[in-house]
């Protein structure tokens, strides 16, 4: 790996090692951790479909679960695009622009009414930070957006945040989110663990080049996305990611199950 200096066999031993509470220490190898927002770190998705439905409703329409799953991950403007499409109304820059407006006035309004943590999320975070690790947000979601999110997350809890409208065109599943996120963090992305819940964010993480970690939130991941599987953020803590980066199967802390699902 880039940057590394100790053999194959200390990194496993570092990322085998344990710490005074019994948990895993994480490999010295593992530079950065890097996560999704919404469904990932936060359980934001039932609020953007209540924010999509409530638009449908406003257009005379109702949104098709099939599109709807097809909106997960996604960016505003394809979301936009697939939710007109399905509608059976005008898809023109203009009508995608005004959808979009809409549609992120209503969900800011439901995200400053609080947004839950996904299982495991918050714990994970601050065993991170408390390791020195640093970590960065790299969500589809617009940076309007993402600032309200970050009441709940904690602004401080990041050293990047990269944000749906500020790639141009390149979103997920296009890597260039992942790679400006290591870009900013100044590391290798071979050297990092990417966290997601969806096919494009899978997608997307995998072709950065990071080690990358599955967990499904409102849609099934398919194995051929790529990745190893885990249930629940509760199944994780630094030294285990720091086990996957290393090469090893996926182990979970005490108390929890996690197994490696690798494609």
């Amino acid at each position: 790996m880039p940057g590394a200096s100790t053999s194959s066999a200390s990194r496993v031993h570092e990322a085998r090692a344990i710490s005074p509470d019994g948990s895993a220490q994480p490999s010295a190898d593992l530079a950065a951790v890097l996560f999704d927002m919404d469904g990932t770190l936060v359980d934001s998705e039932q609020l953007w479909t209540l924010a999509l439905d409530d638009y449908a409703s406003h257009r005379g329409g109702v949104i098709s679960d099939a599109t709807r799953a097809l909106m997960v991950g996604s960016n505003m403007r394809r979301s936009m695009n697939l939710l007109l499409t399905d509608l059976g109304l005008s898809a023109g820059e203009g009508d995608v622009t005004a959808a979009a407006r809409w549609v992120e006035q209503r969900t800011a309004e439901l995200f400053r009414q609080g947004l839950p943590w996904r299982p495991g999320a918050h714990r994970l975070l601050h065993d991170l930070r408390a390791r020195g690790i640093p970590t960065a947000l790299v969500t589809s979601t617009y940076r309007s957006l993402t600032e309200i999110a970050l009441e709940t997350i904690g602004r401080d809890a990041f050293e990047v945040i990269v944000c749906g409208d500020e790639v141009g065109d390149r979103n997920k599943p296009d890597p260039e989110p992942y790679l400006r996120a290591c870009r900013s963090l100044g590391v290798e992305p071979t050297r990092c663990v990417a966290i997601e819940d969806s096919p494009s964010g899978l997608r997307a993480a995998v072709a950065s080049g990071c080690a990358v970690v599955g967990v499904p939130c409102e849609v099934p991941l398919d194995p051929e996305d790529g990745g190893v599987r885990c249930d629940s953020l509760a199944e994780l803590d630094a030294g285990s990611l720091g086990e996957l980066l290393a090469g090893r199967p996926l182990s979970a802390p005490r108390g929890t199950g996690c197994k490696d699902r690798a494609s």
